[in-house]
């Protein structure tokens, strides 16, 4: 039998990969790349992970924490979705002017 506390930590990184995730495809809907249904699916998956995590537990120190971290990786995705670095243009390279 697995321990209920194990099962609440795989559920908080799935949490935590969720809602990381969501903050990227919160950039991408804002560019107009992608869907926004997209991002509703993600922030589904990531709400459905952070109230699973107080099924038969009160709300304590570990929810609490795992609530702010995703907090966190939402914000942290949609920073490094956001300040990406353009491709390097190597037509110059491949191609030398003649």
């Amino acid at each position: 039998m697995v321990p209920t506390e194990f099962l609440r930590g795989v559920l908080g990184l799935l949490a935590l990969g969720c809602a990381y995730m969501a903050g990227r495809i919160l950039d991408g809907v804002r560019k107009g790349q992608l869907k926004l249904s997209r991002l509703y699916s993600w922030l589904f998956r990531t709400l459905l992970c952070l109230l699973a995590l107080n099924f038969r537990h009160p709300v304590d120190g570990v929810s609490l924490t795992i609530w702010a971290l995703a907090l966190a990786a939402f914000t942290g995705g949609f920073w490094q979705a956001s300040h990406q670095k353009p491709p390097e243009d190597l037509t110059p390279q491949i191609f030398p002017p003649k």
